[in-house]
């Protein structure tokens, strides 16, 4: 994946409410969700949405469809898939990464 798709991407999920549109839409699965349903699930307007939405789709982050007089958007699970590859291509130093490994020590300070 080239770095500046993996920036625009990173940029799309580094605002809350974009974030959790996504993390619903992974939990929803490939057939996704209709729209509607994702401004019920994290609780914004549809005007709102769509917003966040557009950006996410600029990201090539999500997909969208019609189906009758609803729009049904979807993860791209490819595009997510291919962060997550990027960010963790030498993970470890090239070695067999385990759940914790000695260079990966869990920080006792929490993530704020």
């Amino acid at each position: 994946m080239e770095t500046k798709a993996v920036i625009a991407a990173l940029a799309a999920l580094a605002q809350e409410t974009r974030l959790a549109i996504f993390r619903h839409l992974i939990q929803v699965g490939p057939a996704g969700c209709a729209a509607s349903k994702i401004g019920e699930a994290v609780g914004i307007a549809p005007s709102s949405l769509s917003f966040h939405m557009k950006e996410l789709a600029h990201a090539g982050l999500v997909s969208s469809r019609q189906e009758g007089r609803f729009v049904i958007y979807a993860a791209n699970y490819t595009a997510m898939n291919d962060v997550l590859g990027f960010l963790t291509e030498n993970c470890c130093g090239g070695n067999i990464c385990s759940p914790v490994s000695a260079c990966c020590e869990p920080s006792t300070s929490p993530v704020k």
